[in-house]
């Protein structure tokens, strides 16, 4: 396609960021509105991709399999002595693995602005800091050459440093530098595997071999020189090693156990709105990163570690609703869910089957949505009460009927009811998961998460909306006209995907079946 679709939608909140640093910060309206004109439009973009997308393309490792492809050279530097000549190009695609991730992250994003609307203070920086944000995460999505994959992933540490740090809880500077610092720690791990996949392999340029950052080059056997140090013929074990970096830098971000405990401090202190982002988004970029470059250029090893991958999926679900069980915050309680929910991505991920991996990213989308609404619950009491402690309140039934009507939703999608999205990807993870002899045992104690979700779920449920009122909270007001328009989309897609899945999945089927394939071929 010859419009630059991709780049387009992944810098439109850049231009929205530019426009608000030129507004006076008197203009509190315009920079609000900029920053739902320049979310808004994206989300339309989203939708044309998703209208215009052909998901029965076949292929896994060429340019072929990717759409609305944008390929040129963005850096030379020649002959640098024994470097040789560096390039590196400008390149985005999307394909089945991605396009529900740049759909999530538009909707979300635009959610998320809403949201923003009654930002107490310095709104003109937090705006700024939010766009900045948006495009970092569009980018990763997008990005088909690993330099620039990892420039994306870095242009997203800063704004959410400061939109934590600065418009964060009384713990804010605490919460944020803990997120800086594991955050930065894990991007080391991969920027070293980086650097050493760069000088591992190379492709054809004008006649010349020369390395490359490229991800489809990276996922080829023949790119690879046999005395290269990642290279599969390389009787080291510097592959493996390798994986295991690069899977750590990116567990860090889903947040996988061990590496979970940056992110209830980073909720619990994030205003709303960015927790919004970060459950409905930023989670998926550490298991996409798995996806999209572990199992892809480290096949082999994938099969190897498939069980222990699910291992750690499992220990996620359990340890995750085990703690939130235990909460009396109710933010702390949706975060702790979150690392439960992921764990069910990784449990897919691990059964290496159609089934399984298809159920995982579903999941990834669904979690987008449902958390999103999860936070933006506790934002709507947290508002209103300025508390989040689930003992202080009882019986707001009555008193809210409307909220308690989208609470129930959200809730009862997060335990996996039938006919609500949740229900769908969670399914397909378990059949996936137990069909595949590896990680069958593994997927027999995953099943417990069901039931440890449903008890934190429905004992929240009857602490907050049943039960005596506490006439502490008579001056509490139901949801209002703007927190409706966050609601309802939310609401929408997570009963349409309850009961018409298919809308999601073709997406990703055809891509998913021949990702699986080339793992399986490749690693066996």
């Amino acid at each position: 396609m010859d419009f630059p679709i991709l780049t387009l939608i992944t810098f439109l909140p850049i231009i929205g960021m530019i426009v608000i640093l030129f507004l006076k910060s008197e203009q509190k309206d315009a920079i609000r509105y900029t920053a739902l004109i320049s979310t808004a439009l994206q989300l339309l973009l989203a939708v044309f991709l998703l209208m215009n997308f052909n998901y029965q393309a076949v292929g896994i490792n060429d340019e072929s399999s990717f759409q609305f492809v944008e390929k040129v050279r963005w850096i030379t530097i020649p002959n640098i002595s024994w470097l040789g000549t560096i390039k590196i190009d400008y390149f985005l695609g999307i394909d089945g693995l991605s396009i529900l991730m740049v759909f999530l992250t538009a909707f979300v994003s635009f959610i998320a602005t809403i949201s923003s609307w009654n930002i107490p203070k310095q709104i003109k920086g937090y705006m700024a800091m939010f766009l900045l944000l948006d495009t970092g995460m569009m980018g990763v999505f997008v990005a088909l050459d690993f330099f620039l994959f990892y420039v994306f992933w870095e242009v997203m540490l800063l704004p959410m440093y400061f939109l934590i740090g600065i418009w964060g809880g009384p713990r804010k500077e605490y919460a944020a530098i803990k997120f800086f610092i594991y955050t930065l720690f894990g991007s080391i791990f991969i920027l070293l595997t980086m650097i050493g996949l760069y000088f591992s392999a190379t492709e054809m340029v004008d006649g010349v071999r020369l390395h490359t950052f490229n991800l489809i080059e990276l996922t080829k056997a023949a790119s690879y020189s046999a005395d290269g140090i990642l290279s599969s013929a390389n009787p080291n074990n510097y592959r493996f090693i390798a994986y295991i970096l690069l899977f750590i830098g990116f567990a860090i971000k889903i947040p996988m156990f061990p590496f979970h405990t940056w992110l209830p401090d980073a909720h619990v202190e994030a205003p709303t709105p960015i927790s919004v982002i970060l459950a409905g988004i930023l989670l998926k970029l550490g298991t996409y990163g798995i996806l999209r470059i572990n199992y892809s250029i480290f096949p082999e090893i994938t099969v190897q570690l498939a069980w222990w991958i699910g291992l750690f999926g499992v220990i996620n679900i359990i340890y995750g609703a085990l703690v939130a069980l235990a909460q009396k915050d109710f933010k702390k309680l949706i975060a702790y869910s979150s690392i439960s929910h992921m764990g069910y991505v990784l449990l897919g991920m691990a059964s290496l089957s159609v089934t399984g991996i298809s159920g995982a990213i579903f999941q990834m989308f669904n979690h987008g949505t449902i958390t999103s609404m999860l936070f933006l619950i506790v934002g709507v009491i947290y508002d209103r009460a300025h508390t989040r402690g689930l003992e202080e309140f009882g019986g707001l039934a009555n008193k809210m009927p409307v909220y308690t009507g989208f609470v129930s939703v959200a809730f009862f999608a997060a335990i996996g009811l039938p006919g609500l999205s949740g229900f769908i990807s969670e399914s397909l993870v378990f059949i996936g998961a137990f069909g595949y002899g590896t990680t069958r045992i593994l997927t027999i104690v995953a099943l417990l998460g069901i039931l440890l979700g449903a008890a934190y779920m429905l004992w929240t449920l009857q602490r907050l909306f049943f039960g005596k009122f506490n006439e502490k909270w008579q001056a509490l007001t139901d949801i209002n006209s703007r927190e409706y328009i966050m609601f309802i989309p939310l609401t929408i897609v997570i009963i349409y995907l309850g009961i018409q899945p298919s809308l999601a999945l073709d997406f990703m089927n055809t891509s998913v079946k021949a990702f699986v394939q080339f793992i399986n071929t490749a690693g066996f």
